[in-house]
């Protein structure tokens, strides 16, 4: 049996997360925690849940929970993700990070911490999401410089990053196939007159919204023709799930990090 740990329990991907985690055979919730100050602490993470009383408390910090489990899964902010990882290092506790946002500073510090240990870090965690990745990729190699790609990302109004995560992996899955430097081509939204539209260019466009849950749209545009992939979540279960998956899967591997990509067999 795995026993997991939940940071972020008050969170809406917290939340989510305890609930599959309950209704999934082979994994227990043995701790769940939050910021200090956070105002689920203290009560039952089951009731917080929605699923009724576990009897496991939401904690104030993750030392007062660390010990007890065998993977620690974290959607929370950078720099809390940042310290979360040091303290998985230092008592060799896997972790799975779905945690978005990073500066390339932060996320280079996390990595370094993460390779001591058992670690999937992904941007997005959904099944479908990590099949568009490869596929997208293959598509990529397929069509070469011949159609111009653009990238559009949908998320609710609550979303405190822009581009998503998943756009800027889809956006550097594109360019590492087209040996083409994103730093340099990528373009974030166009205002006013911005010339004609270079070959290399990738636009990478971000909409909030509402309660939009998340719709990733990559357009190959050729002349005469468009190939789009589109995905849309329906809900934060997919994530969740693909978590979940991911933390039963993480302890049974090397040290090392890894992403989705990884647990799925797709690489």
């Amino acid at each position: 049996m795995v026993r997991a740990i939940v940071a972020g329990a008050g969170g809406r991907m917290g939340k989510r997360i305890i609930n599959i985690i309950n209704e999934t055979e082979g994994i227990q919730l043995i701790g769940a925690f939050e910021r200090s100050n956070h105002p689920e602490v203290g009560k039952d993470a089951g009731i917080v849940a929605g699923i009724g009383k576990l009897g496991i408390e939401i904690k104030g910090s993750v030392s007062e929970v660390l010990d007890k489990g065998d993977v620690l899964i974290d959607f929370t902010v950078p720099e809390a993700t940042y310290e979360h990882v040091k303290v998985a290092a230092e008592q060799g506790i896997s972790m799975v990070i779905g945690t978005t946002g990073f500066s390339e500073e932060l996320l280079a510090k996390i990595k370094e911490y993460a390779k001591r240990i058992r670690c999937v870090l992904s941007p997005n965690m959904s099944i479908g999401v990590n099949v568009m990745f490869k596929m997208v990729a293959e598509l990529s190699r397929i069509l070469g410089e011949d159609y111009d790609v653009e990238i559009v990302e949908l998320h609710h109004r609550f979303k405190k990053d822009a581009p998503s995560g998943t756009a800027l992996k889809l956006a550097q899955i594109i360019a590492d196939v087209k040996g083409i430097d994103l730093e340099k081509t990528g373009v974030y939204g166009r205002k006013g007159i911005v010339g004609e539209r270079d070959k290399n260019e990738m636009g990478i466009h971000a909409v909030r919204a509402g309660d939009i849950t998340g719709e990733h749209i990559v357009i190959f545009g050729g002349m005469g023709e468009r190939i789009e992939f589109i995905h849309r979540a329906h809900s934060r279960d997919n994530f969740a799930r693909g978590a979940v998956k991911a933390a039963m899967w993480v302890v049974n591997q090397p040290p090392g990090v890894y992403d989705m990509q990884d647990v799925l067999g797709l690489k």
